[in-house]
């Protein structure tokens, strides 16, 4: 399986020294139904990942603001997809967590459908971040995610958290485990971050990366 988008390789060499500033960053609202979505007009940028990955924690960081996105000691709280305003020109969606939370099976599976829904059906989404714990082994239901993204076509790099949690050898090897895993499945991997939302690590890549997307995005309606 490989990824059917020019993610890979391309931003890469293409990144500048031209560092996207927040000017401001706001909460939009809340959504359970993708018809209620804001207009296709504004690229859009989707984070996910399992529950308790760090996920608000990375979101504060690329925002530089300390409560945008609620950190929360229960995992599984997002139960809606969030949309943030970020200089008042792309948006930033906080997608539920996977994997953990502790609610109903239906109600599991109406958060699934409609992430699902969301991620193939927006038009104007640019790309997505799969946040995956650098301390822990390969987890069976991210590469399963990242699988189906692939099956999708839908554009995506991984993001590894916690950095800072992990000695820089300790931290080398678990990510070697986690891409050793990926690559049972896909020819490449597409493009890495490693981030730590403590250090702002990785913080400054990820905004270069969206910058360049944005600058070639034409909106749709």
């Amino acid at each position: 399986m490989a990824q059917s988008s020019y993610f890979q390789a391309n931003f890469k060499k293409n990144f500048n020294n031209n560092k996207m500033i927040i000017h401001s960053a706001d909460y939009v609202a809340s959504f359970t139904h993708l018809k209620d979505c804001p207009p296709l007009t504004k690229p859009e940028y989707a984070f996910i990942g399992r529950s308790n990955v760090g996920k608000s924690s990375i979101i504060n960081s690329l925002t530089e603001r300390k409560s945008l996105a609620r950190i929360s000691n229960n995992p599984g709280k997002t139960q809606t997809i969030n949309y943030y305003l970020i200089n008042k020109s792309w948006h930033l969606v906080d997608l539920p967590g996977y994997g953990y939370a502790k609610v109903s099976k239906s109600s599991r599976r109406n958060w699934e459908r409609f992430i699902r829904a969301y991620l193939s059906k927006r038009e104007n989404l640019q790309c997505v971040f799969l946040l995956i714990d650098s301390r822990i082994s390969p987890q069976k239901i991210d590469i399963e995610f990242a699988n189906w993204m692939g099956e999708m076509h839908l554009p995506f790099v991984i993001v590894y958290t916690k950095a800072d949690k992990s000695k820089p050898e300790t931290l080398a090897k678990n990510i070697e485990k986690i891409e050793e895993a990926f690559l049972e499945y896909w020819e490449d991997l597409p493009q890495r971050f490693t981030t730590s939302a403590l250090k702002d690590t990785g913080r400054l890549d990820i905004l270069e990366f969206i910058d360049q997307i944005n600058q070639n995005f034409i909106p749709l309606i």
